[in-house]
């Protein structure tokens, strides 16, 4: 019989145009079987080989616009005597091959496990305890008696002011050196004690005065950036002779008031601007910022009052139940501190570099992939960390200090100041 033949794909398939009989059929099979036996296997191990012989299959079967069989017949890609089994695989969740697998669908499947299993905890804390988010949780009466903290935070832009009329003094030569870090060190002992004597003095509230120390805390950083940084360039340019590069010591106030506002600690001349702010960015981020703000506040109101509310002293009560009061304010708690890091070095500060086009937003690093508490500490809050490595860190070692006491210095100081929120939190409590 007449037989009319022309290559497939990768010369795999044979086309038949007449008098097809079981010789014809066997002999395409077998070329078919010879040609998808001999491919060799995929160096990767991911698989790729098989995706193509498999599009292969298909598209042996396509169907041209007038109903004509493009390739071959049907009969000669789906035979039963085809080989299925053509090389060895692993299992994908085997040792060998599952860091080569993508597992995003085991990861929306725990979210999607999370999200059920929350809901249902939500659903029922509100079916036994009600709504208990009060109506004065965000304003209040009370917080009118806040005034005081908040003319006290209105006047903290003195302190930079103050500063700033330092720098241009030594640098008119009006001041000495000596002189010069005596009057910073009053500024900056001053910015920092000021409020906590407004804060101890006033009968204020406990998140006003947790607030106000935060900004005090970051002020004070700031102060100390800059004064330390002026220094530097000044001590540059003098061995110099000139003060040239990066190292000039020309005192700016623009250079200061951005500096004050922008989201870094660490003060330069000049910083990586971005060409444009995005509108789009800064309102879809502060819509985030509102919704994860109230998450926290119907945390702290629904789940952490009443739990604290419920429970005994810890030690006028068992140990296990104090242990187990402890755990059940872990998952809130943890939750909670999600949502503050995810709203402020995430949100806030990307809002904040946005709005002043500030192009270094490396606020912090992936954490979460931290191996020891040391890299931790290193990853999650990267403005202090850049601040203690610059102005406590490399000056310790400058100065001949051991590294292991450098770094218990910068863990102190950083100590200090964590303790001096709480010590307000914890005495206006």
């Amino acid at each position: 019989m007449a037989m009319s033949e022309s290559p497939e794909i990768a010369g795999s398939t044979w086309t038949v145009t007449s008098g097809n009989n079981d010789s014809n059929l066997n002999l395409s099979l077998r070329k078919r079987a010879s040609a998808v036996g001999d491919r060799q296997p995929d160096s990767s191990g991911n698989g790729e080989a098989d995706r193509v012989e498999y599009a292969n299959f298909l598209r042996s079967d396509e169907v041209t616009a007038n109903g004509e069989n493009q390739s071959s017949d049907i009969r000669f890609t789906y035979r039963p005597s085809v080989p299925v089994h053509r090389r060895n695989k692993e299992s994908p969740l085997s040792s060998d091959a599952i860091f080569r697998q993508s597992h995003a669908g085991l990861f929306n499947l725990c979210i999607v496990v999370l999200v059920a299993v929350k809901s249902r905890l939500i659903i029922e804390n509100l079916m036994k305890y009600g709504w208990l988010i009060r109506a004065g949780f965000w304003f209040s009466p009370t917080s009118l008696r806040d005034w005081p903290l908040l003319m006290c935070c209105l006047s903290l832009p003195i302190f930079p002011l103050v500063a700033f009329f330092v720098e241009k003094l030594v640098q008119l030569k009006c001041i000495s050196e000596p002189v010069v870090v005596l009057l910073h060190v009053i500024v900056t002992t001053t910015a920092v004690s000021y409020p906590v004597f407004v804060i101890l003095g006033c009968d204020s509230a406990v998140l006003s005065g947790v607030i106000l120390m935060l900004f005090v805390c970051i002020v004070w950083l700031k102060l100390v950036s800059y004064a330390h940084t002026n220094y530097d360039m000044r001590a540059l340019a003098k061995s110099d002779g000139k003060g040239s590069g990066d190292h000039s010591c020309e005192v700016s106030f623009k250079s200061l008031a951005y500096f004050m506002v922008a989201p870094t600690l660490c003060y330069q001349p000049s910083y990586p601007r971005m060409p444009s702010v995005r509108k789009g960015c800064v309102f879809r981020r502060f819509i985030r910022l509102i919704i994860f703000t109230g998450l926290i506040g119907f945390i702290i109101e629904q789940y952490i009052n009443p739990i604290v509310k419920n429970s005994q002293h810890p030690l006028k009560g068992n140990l296990l139940y104090a242990l187990e009061r402890v755990l059940k304010l872990s998952v809130p708690n943890l939750y909670v501190w999600l949502c503050m890091f995810y709203c402020f070095f995430h949100l806030w500060l990307n809002i904040l570099a946005e709005l002043l086009r500030f192009g270094d937003r490396e606020f912090y690093k992936d954490w979460w992939n931290a191996k020891t508490v040391e890299e931790y500490w290193k990853m999650w809050n990267m403005p202090v960390h850049k601040w203690m490595v610059r102005h406590i860190y490399f000056p310790c070692l400058r100065n001949g200090i051991p590294k292991g006491l450098a770094i218990f210095i910068a863990f102190f100081v950083s100590a200090v100041f964590h303790e001096v929120c709480f010590f307000i939190f914890f005495f206006l409590d």
